[in-house]
């Protein structure tokens, strides 16, 4: 048995995403929109809330990572050591994620996730969000109704980085500044999905910037903008500024030694098995 592609010679592809993989994870991301979305519909006296409705959210989003995982391997061949590598990476982002918690919104595993999606592409890097995030709640103690809306908004926030242009291609400084970009940016988005998910169920808040049912939607989310802006904006630029200098200081360690990693793991190799070289059609080896 041979490799038709030499994986030790040429820079290591993500993880491609096949029409099995698509599927799922569009049918994730619009269980997601809806789990987001529907308090903006309802009705502020209807007596709805994230606590109802997240046992059901985890419950529903446990099989479609699962089944993110199977598309993936099916379709791209990935094996036992991309299921350990995913292991490794979530253990070591839920191990530092507590080292900025609580702290001017300063969160390290961010940058981590950046590259990782980068590197191994948008499908693995969804359920390595989804699960790094799964994992740092249930080791710092975090598990409550906003878990399954961090699990998503976390894996959304990886799947991104996979999704950029330039993955077989750019390298180097060029690579580094984008992502640093994206990092900055969807560290910004991150907070403001995250708001969404409990502002229009918070009573209490000042008028300019509360949710009222009464109101259209346009309205809402122009107080949406307001409140984010208000309560938000100073937590999330510390968690910005953190993932892009990490991400231009270390990120071309990381990076060469997650390509390297996946380069050894021939996650994109595909087997070919016939005659050793030099060995005659038909012949045992070893015989004369």
């Amino acid at each position: 048995m041979k490799a038709v592609d030499d994986v030790t010679e040429r820079a290591p592809r993500p993880v491609r995403l096949g029409p099995k993989s698509v599927a799922v994870l569009l049918l994730t991301g619009a269980v997601g929109v809806v789990a987001f979305g529907w308090p903006l519909l309802a009705d502020t006296g209807s007596g709805l809330a994230h606590a109802r409705d997240a046992p059901w959210l985890f419950a529903a989003l446990l099989p479609l990572l699962v089944g993110v995982v199977v598309a993936t391997i099916s379709e791209s061949g990935m094996d036992a050591k991309a299921v350990a590598m995913l292991g490794v990476l979530a253990a070591v982002g839920a191990a530092l994620r507590p080292l900025g918690a609580g702290t001017a919104g300063l969160e390290p595993m961010f940058f981590l996730m950046v590259l990782s999606g980068r590197v191994l592409g948008p499908g693995f890097g969804f359920v390595l969000g989804s699960v790094t995030m799964f994992a740092s709640a249930l080791l710092t103690g975090g598990v409550g109704p906003w878990m399954p809306f961090q699990m998503l908004s976390m894996g959304w926030f990886t799947m991104g980085a996979g999704l950029l242009p330039g993955p077989d291609r750019l390298r180097g400084r060029a690579e580094l500044a984008m992502l640093a970009v994206y990092g900055c940016v969807a560290a910004f988005a991150y907070g403001a999905v995250m708001n969404l998910q409990g502002w229009p169920l918070i009573a209490g808040l000042g008028s300019g910037i509360s949710f009222d049912g009464n109101d259209p939607l346009n309205e809402n989310l122009v107080r949406f903008v307001a409140y984010y802006l208000t309560t938000s904006l100073g937590w999330d630029l510390g968690r910005a500024v953190l993932t892009v200098v990490l991400t231009l200081t270390l990120g071309p360690t990381l990076l060469k030694a997650l390509r390297r990693a996946t380069r050894r793991a021939a996650f994109d190799a595909r087997a070919a098995f016939g005659e050793p070289e030099g060995q005659p059609e038909g012949t045992a080896p070893g015989s004369s």
